[in-house]
């Protein structure tokens, strides 16, 4: 017998639902949460963010993947344009609206996933009597323009324009050998600083008068770390220009522009870059660079690693680099028990938790800590690297406070009043809610020690 019986929502939905395969549901990957144990600078700012992608050629460049690795000097070298895509996040009006859902591809190059943040596609720009600094960020090998995209949405929210980049021969669907990144990398973050810096100027852009690339800081994780570092003064050593066999090899004569202290690498130097931010840096642990060769680095950096990084290295690797850029002032923050991934990577998106028969491992694992949240390290990094900007490209020196710090977190004493003002003998880590600094370790250093 059928009744004829109103249905409900809640019916509705799951008969709904039922019919729906499973593999058309799009999952909510959030890259805007915020935990309730984060520190305070973590929060987001209260600029509306707006996000756009751009798409750039940079011509006549060095064709690394065909050209042949024991090349003679004076052998002509392949060229080619090379395509690089770029997310921007920026300042946009209040009263914008708009979907906030990007669309992006995870670790196997393939699925398209949703990333759900506060964002709202083709914004309008907000409108500034005093233009925004530039953030550039470049991803690790592989990756995307989008795996730091929880950070990048964050910080635009503070007041930056935040450009992260695609490269070329190094993204989920693009990836190649990683030749092309040792060799490109810098010279994409310096070309993507001069394409926004025209941008700036030209009246039919929506940066035009909204971007101040004069004062520009770079994000890099992994290989986008290894780039920074050349970026800004940290030059190779003749081994790295001289290996041939391996995986961290390149074609001969393509690595001799970044030699450190060689003319060609010292024309290389752009006063527009102010300071840096480096995630687990390549190089370090390989002998790309060496005690004498970070001395070159010209800007204030804050490293931020795992103490067990067993990519890139942690006291041979990010710890070594960090005690030896000597030349600037420099902060090390540790997450204790961290691998590779720490800080840097988004939280894998629902989808990725599956095995990938053509990578051989769970898709998840591209992004996860084994100890570690991601959402967890996100809100941490992005705290710290608010306090950094601020006073770097925004010469806010109160946010010094932040690394004026008890090394050891767990050392930290928490003593305030009814208040919540702080103790003379109060020396829990600022900005961090009681019982929530735990496992972490911060080291600062001046220029010349």
């Amino acid at each position: 017998m059928m009744i004829n019986k109103p249905m409900t929502r809640c019916a509705l939905t799951l008969l709904v639902a039922s019919c729906i395969p499973f593999s058309a549901l799009r999952a909510e990957n959030r890259i805007d949460t915020i935990r309730a144990d984060a520190p305070e600078l973590a929060a987001y700012g209260e600029q509306t963010v707006g996000v756009r992608q751009l798409d750039f050629i940079h011509k006549n460049q060095i064709d690394i993947l065909n050209t042949d690795m024991n090349r003679k000097e004076g052998d002509a070298f392949p060229y080619y344009d090379r395509p690089l895509t770029v997310e921007v996040w920026y300042p946009a009006q209040a009263n914008s609206s708009g979907s906030r859902v990007l669309k992006a591809y995870m670790r196997d190059g393939k699925t398209l996933v949703d990333l759900h943040g506060k964002a709202i596609l083709g914004a309008k720009p907000a409108s500034t009597k005093q233009a925004f600094p530039l953030v550039i960020m470049s991803h690790g090998y592989p990756g995307n323009r989008f795996l730091m995209s929880p950070i990048a949405e964050n910080i635009a929210s503070k007041g930056y324009v935040v450009v992260s980049i695609d490269h070329t021969d190094s993204t989920y669907s693009t990836l190649s050998k990683v030749s092309s990144s040792l060799v490109n990398r810098t010279k994409d973050q310096l070309f993507v600083l001069d394409q926004i810096s025209q941008l700036a100027k030209d009246k039919t852009s929506f940066l035009y008068n909204l971007v101040d690339a004069d004062n520009t800081g770079i994000i890099g994780y992994s290989m986008g770390g290894y780039g920074t570092v050349v970026t800004v003064g940290g030059g190779l050593t003749q081994y790295a220009l001289d290996q041939r066999e391996g995986l961290f090899s390149t074609p001969k004569g393509t690595l001799d522009q970044y030699l450190s202290g060689s003319k060609e690498y010292l024309a290389l130097s752009d006063k527009r870059i102010k300071t840096a931010v480096t995630f687990a840096p390549a190089g370090m642990k390989r002998h790309f660079m060496d005690s004498n060769t970070t001395k070159g680095i010209r800007v204030p950096m804050f490293f931020i690693a795992g103490s067990e990084d067993d990519v890139v290295g942690y006291e041979e690797g990010v710890r070594a680099l960090w005690k030896s850029a000597s030349g600037v002032d420099r902060s090390l923050l540790t997450f204790e028990y961290a691998n590779h991934n720490a800080g840097a990577p988004m939280a894998p998106p629902k989808e990725a938790n599956v095995m990938s028969p053509d990578l051989g491992f769970n898709l998840s694992m591209h992004y996860l800590d084994p100890v570690w949240d991601n959402v967890r390290m996100n809100n941490i990094s992005t705290h710290f690297i608010t306090a950094w900007l601020g006073e770097y490209l925004k010469q806010d020196v109160a946010m010094s406070s932040y690394f004026d710090l008890v090394p050891v977190s767990n050392d930290g004493k928490w003593s305030k009043d009814k208040n919540g003002m702080d103790k003379p003998d109060n020396t829990y880590w600022k900005g961090f809610p009681n019982r929530s600094a735990s496992g972490l370790k911060l080291e600062s250093l001046k220029a010349g020690s």
